[in-house]
């Protein structure tokens, strides 16, 4: 089973450098992967290219695009050149995104967020694997009248969804490689999101999906502080129905009740009982939150935990 870690650097002199130190890091304590938030700051394609290109070796991943606010002829443009970048390494994230953020941020309606997200999957795949579009469908249009393609990037991009309510777990399993669930526990993924996505994929005739569960939690001793400080950094998940729905599904209430702190042992059983569930990719975010030393605390067990 491949692990990793979400990076989120904070470096108030220079975001890129800080994460790219951290990447390499990560590489040297055995992780697998590194995946990039997108927000309103730095760009994730361009983070993880850049540190594809430092750090050799390592998986980068997007985690994850907003469909609404972009164009699936830039975010292809994005990938493609981060793939090429890191000769073959880079694995995008798409999501649904959230009304608040939409709306609020980019001032567009958030309306059929499942139907935009099945044209924006068929378009990307159209354009990385033939570096060519021509689709016109409800919502999106894409044509390519110049070529797309970006040569060493041939063999195309990994496309994985943030994915864990039934409709965009089916859009998933039938359109895209995987998904990538957040804040979703193991009997989520078990009883719910993994047996949705894994029927969709069959019924398409596509292969067995990729489940990256991307899982809040650190080492430390200090666990009912960093509890509560992750208490409150969590908190906007709970606000979002796609979240809410995963956390109940999990057996919680609070976003902080499927984030997983404690000893090595504890957060060792429980990046196990995720690989149970089904999980084929398990990554670590929030590593961060209780400080350097427990990050690389976390770290160096995640190392361990690794194939």
């Amino acid at each position: 089973m491949t692990v990793g870690v979400a990076l989120n650097a904070t470096d108030p002199d220079n975001q890129i450098d800080a994460t790219v130190r951290l990447a390499g890091e990560a590489a040297a304590a055995g992780l697998r992967s590194a995946w990039f938030g997108q927000t309103f700051g730095a760009d994730s394609p361009q983070l993880a290219a850049i540190v594809g290109r430092e750090v050799p070796g390592l998986q980068v991943g997007t985690s994850a695009i907003p469909v609404f606010g972009r164009h699936p002829l830039t975010v292809a443009s994005q990938a493609l050149t981060a793939q090429a970048a890191t000769h073959g390494r880079y694995h995008l994230g798409v999501a649904l995104g959230s009304r608040f953020l939409v709306e609020g941020g980019y001032g567009v309606p958030f309306e059929r967020p499942v139907a935009r997200l099945r044209e924006f999957l068929t378009v990307l795949r159209q354009l990385t694997e033939t570096g060519a579009a021509d689709f016109e469908g409800e919502l999106l249009t894409t044509r390519t009248p110049i070529p797309a393609r970006v040569p060493g990037a041939d063999a195309g991009v990994p496309l994985l969804v943030a994915a864990m309510g039934p409709q965009a777990l089916r859009a998933s399993g039938e359109l895209a490689d995987g998904i990538l669930p957040y804040l979703a526990g193991p009997r989520a993924l078990s009883d719910h999101i993994v047996p949705a996505v894994h029927a969709a994929a069959e019924a398409a005739g596509r292969p067995a999906p990729r489940i990256v569960a991307l899982v809040y939690g650190v080492v430390t001793d200090d666990v009912d502080a960093v509890r509560e400080t992750a208490t409150e950094a969590l908190a906007f998940y709970e606000q979002i129905p796609s979240y809410a729905r995963a956390i109940e599904l999990s057996g919680g209430t609070r976003a902080v009740d499927v984030a997983v702190i404690g000893d090595e042992r504890t957060v060792a059983a429980e990046v196990r009982r995720y690989r149970d569930a089904g999980a084929t990719e398990v990554v670590l975010a929030g590593t961060e939150i209780a400080g350097d030393a427990d990050r690389r605390r976390t770290w160096d067990l995640l190392g361990q935990l690794a194939d």
